[in-house]
């Protein structure tokens, strides 16, 4: 290992308290600074982790910092991103990359002809959860993959989180906000999707607010807020996917892939180090199998701390800006089959990331 990436993370709401955790275990990263529109609590987040409070634009100007983590609100990925490109950052940004395909691809091909890293979460499918399954798919312990199903629902994050009105709000919803876990978890088994169909819905169900400062604020649904697909890949594997804001309870297998000879079950691309389990032609009752794939006690930053490997090793990063752009193109085309009431193809295609081999550091490997 080298010397470490310098780190800069831009927007210190909920979801940075994840990567704050994840950092200090890993030495390819060093974090420099923070950033927020709200600089109070930019100043808070500095004592807590022992490091600068900056305003964005001084923290995009620092020429310590090599790397931005974007974790601006969904309509923001892009401007903040094509900042810290323009400033010679690399750039690891929450999802969805973008709110559209048309708004992400001019900041891909920037960091292309600037010779700079673009990557993306979720890296949770980096974890030893999602790994291991592509481990035993890759192995054939099912035969051939022939089909899989996902469905992730519940009634919706302003149960729980305190600040939920932008889940609402364009670049939000069950797609955009959880549909990147499962479909980037797809690509991964089955390679690119060719094309889609899909219908798109919405309650009128009232939302509030219910816990935290906002709890009784009434909040606006500018979105959809139940999405069903059907997703065909270029290998031939036909995928189903299903997520949802409208869910109370359900007993729907949360992600099977199913094959000629037996059925992986995936644990949830929303964590990283759930078990897998896995029934079998010669072995049908269902078991747990070894971990055998995927970092270890992983977290929000992996991704990252992979992609500085990379940039060091010369090689292609994992949650990569390209795999995300595919899957933001699949999201985009669902709306599209379901908004004009047809099947949409998908242009974009991209290579299966390799598997991450077990025991692995992203530091080292």
């Amino acid at each position: 290992m080298g010397v470490p990436l310098t780190v800069g993370v831009i927007g210190v709401g909920k979801i940075s308290e994840q990567y704050f955790e994840s950092l200090p275990k890993l030495p390819g990263l060093k974090l420099v600074a923070v950033a927020d529109i709200n600089e109070e609590r930019a100043h808070e987040v500095a004592v807590e982790q022992g490091v600068e409070a900056l305003t964005v634009d001084k923290l995009l100007a620092d020429d310590r910092i090599d790397s931005i983590i974007n974790l601006t609100i969904p309509a923001a990925h892009v401007e903040v991103g094509t900042r810290a490109l323009h400033a010679g950052k690399h750039v690891f940004a929450e999802k969805p990359l973008a709110l559209s395909p048309e708004e992400a691809l001019p900041m891909l091909e920037l960091a292309d002809s600037l010779g700079l890293r673009v990557g993306s979460a979720p890296d949770t499918v980096l974890g030893t959860g999602v790994q291991t399954a592509l481990q035993l798919l890759n192995s054939g312990a099912i035969g051939a993959p022939v089909a899989a199903q996902v469905h992730w629902s519940a009634p919706g994050h302003e149960r729980w989180h305190p600040s939920p009105l932008f889940y609402y709000q364009p670049g939000g919803g069950p797609l955009f906000d959880m549909g990147p876990y499962y479909l980037t978890s797809l690509v991964m088994f089955f390679g690119p999707v060719i094309r889609v169909s899909g219908v798109a819905t919405r309650s009128d169900r009232a939302r509030t607010v219910e816990t935290g400062p906002l709890a009784g604020t009434p909040i606006p649904v500018e979105i959809d807020t139940h999405v069903s697909a059907i997703l065909e890949h270029a290998n031939g594997v036909t995928t189903t996917i299903t997520v949802s804001f409208e869910v109370w309870a359900t007993r729907t297998p949360l992600f099977e892939i199913y094959g000629t000879d037996g059925t992986i079950a995936v644990p949830d691309p929303n964590r990283f180090s759930d078990p897998v389990e896995l029934v079998t032609r010669e072995e049908p009752e269902r078991r747990e199998v070894p971990t055998s794939a995927g970092y270890e006690d992983a977290g929000r930053g992996y991704g990252l701390a992979d992609m500085a490997r990379a940039i060091e090793t010369d090689r292609p990063h994992r949650a990569s800006g390209r795999v995300a752009f595919h899957v933001l193109e699949v999201m985009d085309a669902i709306k599209r089959a379901s908004h004009e009431r047809r099947v949409v193809e998908v242009d974009s295609t991209v290579e299966r990331p390799a598997v991450v081999p077990f025991g692995a550091a992203p530091d080292t490997w």
